[in-house]
C-alpha cells in the first residue's frame, strides 16, 4: 500500500499509537476508577482507537456508537453535521466519554457535546485521538489527546479519505 502516490508523509508510526494509547488507557482507568463508564464512540473514523483504547482500559465499562456526517467526500469539513446513528444506551447519569478519531474544526464535535449535553450525563468528556489546533473554528475542551498533528489531511489507522486508507496502520498525510 505505501505505493500508493495518495499515501504522503507518515504523521503517527504504529508503535507511537500502541505506547500513546497504553498511556491513554492507563490515565482514562485512573480517572474513573469506581464510576460508570461509557464510552461514545463516533464511527467510523474512531473505531480502530476506540478498539485499543478499550483493550488498554483496566476498568468496566460500556461502549455505544454514533454515527454523524460532516465531510461526505471532500477534504474540508461542511459545517453542517448530521445524526446517522444515534445512541441505543441512555446517558442520563453516566460518564460519557466521546471517542473521537481527530478534532479538526471542532464544529462536529461542539455539535456532539451540546447534543449529548442535553441528555443530562453525570460527566461528559472528549477523549481524540489527533488534534489539529490550526484548524479550530471553536475552542472546544478535550481531556484526553493522543498526538498533535500538522494542518494536513490525515489518513489511515480510521480516518478515510472518501471511504479508502481506514485500514493503514499509521496515521499519514494525504498526499492528493
Amino acid at each position: 500500500m505505501l505505493s500508493d502516490p495518495a499515501i504522503g508523509d507518515i504523521l503517527v508510526q504504529p508503535d507511537e499509537l500502541r505506547h500513546r494509547i497504553e498511556q491513554l488507557g492507563a490515565q482514562i482507568s485512573q480517572d474513573y476508577e469506581g464510576r460508570d463508564l461509557l464510552l461514545v464512540g463516533v464511527l467510523k473514523g474512531a473505531i480502530f482507537f476506540l478498539s485499543d483504547l478499550m483493550r488498554a482500559i483496566e476498568i468496566p465499562c460500556e461502549v455505544d456508537f454514533m454515527a454523524v456526517a460532516s465531510y461526505g467526500s471532500a477534504t474540508d469539513s461542511s459545517g453542517v453535521v448530521r445524526i446517522l446513528k444515534d445512541l441505543d444506551t441512555p446517558i442520563e447519569g453516566r460518564d460519557v466519554l466521546i471517542v473521537e478519531d481527530i478534532v479538526d474544526s471542532g464544529l462536529t464535535l461542539q455539535y456532539l457535546l451540546r447534543s449529548l449535553d442535553a441528555r443530562n450525563p453525570a460527566t461528559l468528556e472528549v477523549c481524540a485521538l489527533l488534534t489539529k489546533p490550526s484548524r479550530r473554528k471553536v475552542e472546544l475542551p478535550a481531556r484526553y489527546i493522543g498526538f498533535e498533528i500538522p494542518d494536513r489531511f490525515a489518513i489511515g489507522y480510521g480516518l478515510d479519505h472518501a471511504e479508502r486508507y481506514r485500514n493503514l496502520p499509521f496515521v499519514a498525510a494525504l498526499s492528493m
